[in-house]
């Protein structure tokens, strides 16, 4: 099978002094990927390293560039999904792992639940031989300076270097056929403490299903939580299986304006990266309904059984 990639630096309007910058990772992170995916490697380890470079890249909100909670901390979220078995490793409200997604993978890969959270997350993690970090170092100059305005005068837009800068993802398919999506985020700046969004939610920010396609979703959370955009988009694709390049991709529901899904159906033959939700290459455009009908995936018993009994269609 021909492997596939999609990279995306989350939904936002990017100022003009910040897109070159916002290019570059969204180009390192889809070279660091493919390097390993055009070797036939897996496409967790793909997704994982495209993550990682994005979470490090301080012009992205999601890990070192995340935004700053209400107190002046960074809380991040992570997931990480395998499309054969439909489980999932979450982490949220991390302020001392440096590379949420790298924890993510531990959960998926090692823990018997499927998300953890604060300070149960990071005592996983240190369990599992992640290093903690001071939660100042999680802190960009950027970030801490937007916060110190919005604290001296109010929580303003004008504030933020991109302030609707978005969650940042990856979903690969490897030669093999496995099919894996991913998903990090810093939040919303100035967020109250404990907050969690979409993205390390199954089907909301992150979605992905070998008989039908794989998602990362980029935008308000609270919007996209409402329609469960991740799943909700997953079922369009199988009917009418497009060019991942065609302009007559299927469209998506939108939970907002400022909110969109990366996707890569069951069978494709892409690879693709952008950094906003702009100018995806997909060409879809993003209604304010939800859709009049949608396929039905069909149950997992042969898969997980321990997922059968809680997986109603």
């Amino acid at each position: 099978m021909k492997p596939a990639l999609i990279v995306h630096g989350g939904a936002w309007d990017i100022p003009d002094d910040a897109v070159d910058a916002c290019k570059s990772g969204c180009q390192r992170a889809l070279a660091a990927s493919w390097s390993i995916l055009s070797r036939g490697g897996s496409a967790l380890d793909a997704i994982e390293a495209a993550i990682i470079v994005l979470e490090d890249d301080p012009v992205f909100d999601a890990g070192y560039g995340s935004h700053l909670n209400l107190d002046g901390h960074v809380e991040c979220d992570a997931i990480v999904m395998n499309g054969a078995t439909l489980r999932a490793g979450a982490a949220a409200t991390l302020q001392r792992v440096k590379n949420p997604i790298h924890l993510a993978r531990k959960i998926l890969e090692n823990c018997p639940h499927m998300m953890l959270v604060a300070d149960g997350a990071e005592r996983f993690a240190v369990e599992h031989g992640i290093k903690l970090c001071k939660r100042e170092e999680m802190v960009s100059e950027a970030e801490h300076e937007a916060w110190m305005k919005c604290k001296a005068d109010k929580h303003a837009a004008e504030h933020h270097r991109g302030h609707e800068q978005g969650t940042v993802g990856a979903v690969a398919l490897d030669a093999n056929g496995n099919l894996f999506a991913a998903t990090s985020t810093g939040g919303t700046c100035c967020k109250l403490p404990g907050r969690v969004g979409d993205s390390p939610l199954i089907g909301c920010g992150c979605y992905a299903d070998s008989e039908a396609g794989g998602v990362s979703c980029t935008g308000y959370g609270e919007a996209i939580m409402k329609i469960v955009m991740a799943k909700t988009a997953v079922p369009i694709w199988p009917l009418a299986k497009p060019s991942i390049s065609s302009p007559n991709a299927p469209v998506l529901p939108a939970a907002s304006s400022s909110s969109t899904a990366t996707a890569i159906p069951a069978s494709p033959s892409t690879l693709h990266a952008w950094p906003t939700a702009s100018s995806p290459p997909t060409g879809h455009s993003l209604p304010a309904s939800r859709p009049t009908s949608s396929a039905c995936l069909p149950r997992r018993f042969g898969r997980d059984t321990s997922l059968a009994p809680c997986c109603p269609i």
